[in-house]
């Protein structure tokens, strides 16, 4: 009775799974369509779509400011929600329940009221449309991916490590340089990852803060399907998701590797 199970239970989660991926996988065939339309199935084989999108400026621009907007991002909202998470676990008291809460409070709120906030503040101090304006509004989107990726495997780290170090006449930086922050690796990789996968694919936010100078790459995705509708956007679906896919699967590879050993 139990093979059976198994292979039901099996075949269920292969069926989400295709469920779950099916409508990315459908972009790929039209994004080679020979005809200026999303249809499917395409007509025709051609690759005039992505020498579009890599000869065309705006395309090219807005896929640039997106990679710089992201990777400073992710190096921002990593070192904050690392250190976030690590001061909410040292702490002892109901006040780290109310402060993790508040933290993650822009996971929970709807982008449109943070967008129009955001935009509201950003008016006043003249951030529409600049690289900080979108850091800064990414990052705190971003942080409490990082908070919550951290702070999963602070919760398996074993703290009597530390007091080993420190018994060994190891200082409190040494011993989170040399004995923590080597374990806790993989959760900081994630959170890196997260936090530039949530930068780079934002679409709320980036609607409300940019401007014609400064415009990423989900923006000009949206612009291109409310204007033009050519499968260049099929295009670029497909190859941020062949990236996203290699980029989370080398950090998932790292983070296995680095938590056996």
């Amino acid at each position: 009775m139990k093979q059976p199970g198994r292979i039901l239970l099996g075949l269920f989660c292969l069926l989400v799974a295709v469920w779950l991926i099916a409508p990315t996988i459908v972009v790929v065939p039209m994004s080679f369509n020979d005809k200026k339309s999303l249809a499917f199935p395409p007509s025709g084989f051609s690759w005039q779509w992505y020498r579009n999108f890599f000869t065309n400026p705006e395309w090219s621009a807005s896929l640039v400011s997106s990679l710089k907007v992201a990777v400073v991002t992710a190096v921002f909202a990593t070192v904050i929600g690392t250190l976030a998470a690590f001061g909410l676990d040292r702490m002892k008291s109901r006040v780290s329940g109310v402060l993790r809460a508040l933290l993650i409070t822009p996971m929970v709120v709807p982008g449109v009221v943070l967008a129009v906030g955001i935009y509201a503040v950003y008016l006043d101090t003249q951030l529409v449309g600049t690289m900080t304006g979108f850091v800064m509004a990414h990052t705190m989107l971003a942080v409490p991916f990082v908070i919550i990726a951290v702070s999963a495997s602070l919760e398996v780290f074993d703290k009597r490590l530390e007091t080993a170090a420190a018994s060994l006449g190891a200082t409190q930086l040494t011993a989170f340089r040399t004995v923590t922050l080597p374990l806790i690796a993989p959760g900081i990789l994630s959170g890196l990852l997260f936090a530039f996968v949530t930068s780079f694919d934002e679409i709320i936010v980036a609607l409300f803060i940019t401007s014609p100078y400064l415009k990423t790459l989900p923006v000009q995705i949206f612009s291109s399907i409310t204007r033009d509708a050519d499968p260049t956007v099929a295009a670029v679906g497909t190859l941020l998701f062949i990236a996203t896919s290699l980029v989370i699967g080398a950090g998932l590879l790292i983070g296995s590797r680095q938590g056996k050993r």
